[in-house]
């Protein structure tokens, strides 16, 4: 049997509030009450960032980027969850979330630049409530603890930004929950109620190594171990994925502690665009997963509303648009200047640094003149 093709009594624990044919469902532990506008919302997000997903693939296979990281086939979970986020929270993402990016508000040129090679880093944070994608696995687990730890220590020291009520959001893929940052991250979550939710994106492979390699058992049961609540939930089904990060977000909030979310979704894709799937998955795995897509289960379910006419008809446009601005600003992307990079090292900056960025100055300036020459 395939590993990658769930049997029915594998997802018998998923959370599902929208099955793959578009039909809405009920569901005992949760429940989504958005109007049409806010399904459109969720649809509009998800179509723009499947977008800004093949525009970023076609840009890198054209020579423009040096890599890409395709996040096919996982729009729901990532922009379900995002849009599950309030201003005052904070999301510490994986190299593949850009829907995440997307929906807090990130410009996705930035995310054009981190793979052309002409940012030093991204985007400021604090502005969008969204940390720079991390590219070591799991590293960016031991940053959410660490922030949210802070959160938890303001409000104990009554400090003034403690009414916020914020909390912290952390993505990792299946292959994370392999490494020991992420276990310690979950060891220090429990061990301090921290305000945390973990959020698995199972897309069943950490590379070419498929999920049922690194465990035997469902990825939301190490939660049990460290004594964090749990809940499995259906990655390609983006209402569903709303519904459980809006309640792993309020028991946060509320005092009650971490949450280890487990969305079974599907990388569609490859892993980078340095990568082959085609030598370690087969044709029928794809096909199953293809007609689970979260994006046509919403467009079934708008197109039986019979109201979005209009308005799917301007996100198609929106959509083109969208294209167009990256690929003329991919193109366009100023050369980073590499010597402000010594001014982001410390707050205040050493006498090595200053004289290693001296060093930089006059470097420039001698291949300028070269050039010139």
């Amino acid at each position: 049997m395939n590993p990658s093709l769930p049997t029915e009594s594998d997802e018998s624990d998923l959370v599902r509030l929208l099955t793959p044919e578009g039909a809405r469902v009920e569901h005992a532990d949760a429940g989504w009450s958005g109007t049409d506008a806010d399904l459109f919302a969720l649809y509009r997000d998800m179509v723009l960032t499947r977008r800004i997903d093949t525009e970023g693939y076609a840009l890198q296979r054209h020579g423009e980027l040096g890599l890409w990281p395709p996040c096919l086939g996982q729009e729901a979970v990532q922009v379900g969850t995002a849009h599950a986020l309030r201003a005052q929270d904070m999301a510490f993402p994986t190299y593949r979330d850009h829907g995440v990016a997307w929906v807090r508000g990130v410009p996705p040129e930035r995310l054009l630049g981190i793979y052309r090679g002409t940012e030093h880093g991204g985007w400021d944070p604090a502005e969008h409530g969204i940390a720079l994608p991390a590219i070591i696995i799991g590293a960016q687990t031991l940053h959410a603890a660490g922030y949210a730890m802070g959160v938890l220590m303001d409000e104990a020291v009554g400090h003034a930004d403690s009414s916020r009520d914020a909390a912290v959001a952390v993505y990792l893929g299946d292959g994370a929950t392999s490494q020991g940052d992420t276990l310690e991250a979950m060891s220090w979550a429990a061990s301090f109620s921290l305000p945390l939710v973990f959020v698995i994106e199972n897309n069943q492979y950490a590379i070419s190594t498929a999920t049922s390699r690194q465990t035997t058992v469902p990825l939301v049961r190490r939660a049990a171990g460290f004594g964090i609540h749990g809940v499995r939930v259906d990655g390609n089904d983006v209402l569903a994925s709303q519904a459980v990060m809006e309640a792993a977000l309020g028991r946060a909030r509320d005092g009650h502690g971490p949450t280890v979310i487990e969305a079974v979704t599907y990388r569609r894709g490859a892993h980078t665009t340095s990568d082959d799937p085609s030598r370690y998955r087969a044709g029928e795995e794809t096909e199953y997963w293809e007609a689970r897509d979260p994006i046509a289960r919403v467009r079934v379910l708008l197109d039986s509303l019979g109201t979005f006419e209009r308005e799917l008809a301007e996100l198609d446009a929106e959509a083109e648009a969208l294209g167009e601005r990256l690929r003329s600003a991919c193109r366009t992307l100023p050369e980073p200047d590499l010597a402000a990079l010594f001014d982001l090292v410390h707050v205040e900056t050493t006498p090595e640094l200053r004289e290693q960025q001296e060093a930089a100055i006059a470097w420039k300036a001698l291949d300028t003149e070269e050039t010139a020459s």
